[in-house]
């Protein structure tokens, strides 16, 4: 199946299901799957290996929630000393 063939049969599902978007590709699947993991809190290493980017910058691309202080480094760093653990 070429790039053609699975964006006919996506827009095809898409219909099926009632889905109306006017730009429907396959990507967008691919797009969902790793913003979704990361949305979960799966590393970013495991979600780099998952979609197969050979830079950690391309994945981190997908995180919409890069920017949350919850989520920052230095954060979490201070959340786990002041836990005492």
């Amino acid at each position: 199946m070429d790039r053609h063939a699975a964006t006919r049969r996506l827009k095809h599902l898409a219909h099926a299901a009632g889905i109306r978007m006017p730009r429907m590709h396959p990507h967008m699947l691919r797009h969902t799957f790793v913003t979704t993991m990361l949305d979960a809190g799966v590393s970013l290493r495991d979600v780099q290996i998952a979609a197969r980017h050979a830079d950690p910058r391309t994945t981190m691309r997908y995180d919409r929630a890069r920017k949350n202080l919850d989520r920052h480094p230095n954060y979490i760093l201070a959340a786990y000393m002041a836990s005492g653990t």
